[in-house]
């Protein structure tokens, strides 16, 4: 007669039927499967001994329920996280979370390259230029509106051009009868030197400093000689055909101001009423 050989747990016999030992102790598979299998996250059934069995931060699952919560894909070889407690996919993930790129609408996916401006996210080879349309990549660029331009474009199409050279001011410049001017371009049209950040004039649409001008077209003044500019003591006396600066506007004999007060022309001299009643009494 032989040995008994029993189910630790039901006691029925083991003999012709198949069972699993654990720690040498023999369970026959119904009592094993109600007494170790694990309990499947999703569906809430055992996970049988001839189950495949999946195991994610302390969860079972059977192979079939261990998917995807957006598209049902089964995760069994495939990339997946956990979004609050959801299985997803890379896939759903990517579309769900993941940053769209502006250009094509497409997910810009983890690890892929991709460029960032103004909050806005684009795939490297969707950042093209709006003029030339090539790549712009790490090239410097230049945005207009809701455009962006490579820098030669931008210049191309949008930079001002100096009215004197016609080439692109990338920076800086002097405005001058509304026309933009490179400042090493705007030039005394008499002497050649920069007039940019200082005093000048014109004359007819030709810009002077102001000893050219003063030079060349200023009136001189009756008294001490010197030209009438504008600048400095600007302020003049004009009577029949001379000029005086305003300082200079004085009896000749007694050199009292006459700014403001009656005068008497005496050929190439002006006097004051004083002086004029005692020479002519």
């Amino acid at each position: 007669m032989s040995e008994p050989f029993d189910c630790d747990s039901c006691k029925e016999s083991l003999y012709d039927r198949k069972y699993i030992q654990v720690n040498d102790v023999p369970h026959c598979i119904p009592c094993y499967d109600r007494l170790y299998a694990n309990t499947c996250q999703e569906c809430k059934e055992l996970i049988e001994h001839n189950s495949r069995e999946l195991y994610y931060e302390d969860r079972h699952y059977h192979e079939h329920c261990f998917r995807c919560s957006r598209c049902s894909r089964s995760l069994a070889d495939e990339p997946f996280t956990c979004q609050e407690d959801a299985l997803v996919c890379n896939d759903c993930y990517c579309n769900e979370f993941s940053t769209k790129c502006v250009a094509c609408g497409k997910t810009v996916m983890p690890g892929s390259k991709r460029l960032e401006y103004g909050g806005c996210s684009w795939h490297e080879e969707c950042f093209v230029c709006c003029g030339c349309e090539q790549p712009i990549g790490a090239q410097s660029f230049i945005p207009d509106k809701d455009e962006y331009y490579c820098v030669p474009c931008y210049e191309g199409r949008f930079a001002p051009r100096c009215a004197h050279c016609k080439q692109i001011l990338v920076q800086g410049g002097v405005t001058y009868r509304d026309e933009p001017w490179h400042k090493e371009c705007f030039l005394c049209t008499g002497c050649k030197v920069q007039l940019a950040g200082q005093p000048f004039t014109t004359q007819g649409e030709d810009p002077y400093c102001v000893k050219c001008f003063s030079n060349l077209y200023a009136q001189k003044c009756s008294a001490c000689n010197k030209p009438i500019t504008g600048f400095g003591e600007g302020k003049y006396i004009s009577f029949e055909e001379r000029q005086w600066h305003q300082p200079c506007f004085k009896c000749s004999e007694c050199s009292v101001s006459l700014v403001g007060a009656g005068f008497f022309p005496d050929g190439t001299k002006i006097l004051c009423k004083t002086v004029c009643e005692q020479t002519f009494v």
